[in-house]
């Protein structure tokens, strides 16, 4: 299939031929995953006329990367999701090798989506990265502006290389409308460029917002700028970027910063950076403001680099979306927690109060369908060491094991599933986060949905997110100690979405 050919009617006959196709073992029930295919970042994640969009990157035809789509689906509570026919194809000059990341805003009642498309540039035989703009009257359908590409190259500053500038973040304040897109350095680092516009066909660079340093990476992805509890937060996604101490272990990294924007001059001043979760699988995150004010964040649950074990074994589809969560700045620490809608498709299966432990690992529960949710507060004060084994079989096992003294978090799929290996120097099994106790009681909300398990960790200070893909039926969870521990709470639920 030549890139001509890739057309929207294309891409929905494919889907609507294939859809009943894909394997099912690793679906998962209440995260978002497309109908087909591959997907990576979420794009125009979006509240409109009363209703959530969300976009997102998609190769229809594949379970690996490929030529990159829109893929579109809709919603009323960021749970369930009703898939809307493909948004964009990669159908023009502007954008024939690819449309790429970008995001959404409404305008007068209408839908633009503002993207980067992949431009060839036949006097130098190469490609340039432009931004685009694609209109909706009524949310589904949309056409690409005449103007487009609306910003190419020519609207660079000077230390900016063409090939790598993408993943527009448009937004709109007093009246003006900005986007926050990221472009390469020549000296090899990330940056963010600010942009205005009074109509979002017309662009004028204002100016550098950030610009990156060695120890940031060697490029930035998806920018995404807002307003939270009095700071102004900037998130973004270094590719490469080192490790330090529990931090920065991926191959890519999520990163937030917490700090304050100069408008006059167009910079941004950092006072904190943080990695938003120290899981295995997250990238690529974006926000919206929910009809409540909140500031929810979707992100991709899976890693750039990585085998994926639904594309090796074949099942016609590959990742998944995160929950949606729900963002606070709290001393200028980020803060995230899921968003109380999943709390109307749980069923409280077992609650318990106060199981003390001594030197010993305790099967807590089974279950029948592993969508699930534990909530757990225990007391520490006379632990070396706590774990919790969830889920497992006979034979297989992921692990959550926290070490008191050190204050330390660390998330393990080493026992479990499929292998996913990466391109980091060592194939990462597990991840670990200092998170310090509070009157030595440690709080856990832990979300296990069949192929996924998110650890939100002592109110959402810090979030692990990581994929697994069990070779046999997980059935049961178990909890350990090694000294003594008093569960004060523990609530096992199921969570089921459909029908």
């Amino acid at each position: 299939m030549t890139m001509s050919n890739y057309t929207l009617l294309k891409a929905n006959s494919y889907i609507e031929e294939h859809k009943d196709k894909i394997v099912q073992d690793y679906r998962l029930n209440y995260h978002f995953t497309a109908p087909t295919g591959w997907i990576n970042d979420p794009n125009g994640f979006v509240f409109y006329k009363g209703e959530y969009h969300l976009f997102y990157q998609f190769h229809p035809y594949n379970s690996e990367w490929g030529p990159m789509h829109w893929g579109h689906a809709k919603s009323k509570d960021m749970i369930t999701w009703e898939h809307l026919p493909v948004a964009l194809a990669p159908d023009t000059p502007a954008d024939a090798g690819g449309c790429f990341s970008g995001s959404a805003i409404e305008k007068d009642g209408n839908l633009y989506l503002m993207y980067t498309g992949i431009m060839h540039v036949e006097t130098e035989n190469k490609t340039q990265q432009v931004q685009c703009i694609a209109v909706s009257k009524d949310g589904i359908n949309f056409e690409k502006v005449k103007q487009n590409p609306i910003i190419d190259a020519s609207s660079l500053p000077i230390n900016a290389v063409q090939e790598d500038f993408r993943d527009p973040k448009v937004f709109e304040r007093n009246g003006i409308y900005y986007s926050v897109i990221v472009s390469k350095t020549k000296k090899e680092t990330g940056q963010v460029l600010l942009y205005k516009s009074l109509d979002l066909i017309n662009w004028e660079f204002k100016s550098i917002l950030l610009e990156g340093q060695e120890e940031h990476g060697v490029m930035w992805e998806c920018p995404d700028l807002f307003e939270l509890n009095g700071h102004d937060v900037l998130i973004l996604s270094p590719i490469q970027m080192p490790k330090k101490g529990h931090e920065f272990h991926n191959t890519s990294s999520s990163i937030v910063m917490v700090g304050r924007v100069d408008w006059n001059t167009g910079k941004f001043v950092k006072s904190t950076l943080q990695e938003i979760d120290h899981g295995l699988d997250f990238y690529a995150p974006q926000t919206l403001q929910d009809a409540n004010g909140n500031r929810i964040m979707i992100a991709w649950m899976q890693m750039w680099g990585r085998t994926q074990p639904t594309h090796v074994e074949r099942h016609g589809w590959a990742g998944a979306m995160t929950l949606p969560r729900v963002l606070e700045i709290k001393n200028e620490q980020l803060s995230q927690k899921a968003i109380n809608e999943i709390n109307h498709y749980q069923t409280v299966e077992k609650e318990y109060h106060n199981i003390y432990l001594e030197n010993e690992t305790k099967t807590v529960d089974s279950f029948s369908e592993p969508s699930l949710r534990i909530q757990l507060k225990a007391n520490l004060e006379n632990a070396k060491t706590f774990f919790i084994e969830l889920p497992k079989n006979e034979d297989e096992k992921a692990v959550l094991l926290f070490q008191v003294e050190e204050g330390v978090m660390e998330l393990s799929r080493e026992y479990i599933g499929l292998p996913i290996l990466g391109s980091e120097d060592a194939t990462l099994v597990k991840r670990t986060v200092s998170i310090p106790l509070i009157d030595n009681q440690l709080q856990l909300d832990i979300f296990i949905d069949k192929s996924s398990i998110e650890v939100f960790i002592n109110g959402g200070r810090e979030v692990m997110s990581m994929t697994i893909f069990p070779l046999k039926a997980v059935y049961e969870y178990a909890i350990g100690v090694n000294g003594k521990v008093t569960i004060n709470e523990l609530q096992h639920s199921s969570i089921h979405v459909g029908e």
